[in-house]
């Protein structure tokens, strides 16, 4: 036997196989857990993720892997590998199927971000809500507007404030 071969088995069938032409056949299905390579610049990281569907693209068919970064602010990603993502020199993503039963992180610590983030962008949007108040209080005489009308601008700009808020922890009670 050639220093290029393996036997392998093959449902009872025992096989030699020359490694320089073998090719690694995988099979994944929508849901199954993936490990996802993934190459930028000149640094290479490992992430744990879900394939999450294929898109049968005729010149371009494309798989969907959602996956989760590491780190204090992990947060979801999409990859779509593809022959143009997956192959020569810009090879950018790989995946393998993921038996690891352990996670380099919680469901908890993944949601309690998310909710940091919401909160984040709740007080960017009450911010400006505010500076828009403000503009229209302090700015608006000068562009000829009435006491009256500035004042109905600003209550509208309070009314906008509250619908968002309100939304925003109808939105929250569900998840």
């Amino acid at each position: 036997m050639a220093k290029n071969t393996t036997i392998v088995e093959i449902n009872g069938i025992k096989m030699e196989v020359d490694l320089r032409t073998a090719k690694r056949v995988d099979e994944f299905r929508v849901g199954d857990r993936v490990k996802v390579l993934v190459r930028e610049y000149s640094t290479t990281d490992i992430y744990h993720g879900v394939l999450v569907g294929f898109e049968q693209f005729q010149s371009l068919p494309t798989i969907v892997v959602a996956y989760v970064t590491n780190g204090y602010h992990p947060e979801i990603k999409l990859a779509y590998l593809n022959s143009k993502t997956m192959s020569g020199d810009d090879k950018k993503f790989e995946i393998v199927p993921d038996s690891d039963e352990t996670l380099p992180f919680s469901k908890a610590d993944v949601l309690r971000n998310f909710d940091r983030q919401v909160e984040s962008k709740m007080n960017d949007i009450n911010d400006i809500l505010l500076k828009k108040s403000y503009f229209i209080r302090r700015f608006g005489q000068m562009f000829g507007e009435s006491a009256a009308y500035i004042e109905a601008q600003r209550e509208q700009c309070t009314k906008e404030h509250d619908e968002i808020n309100a939304t925003i922890q109808e939105k929250m009670a569900r998840v």
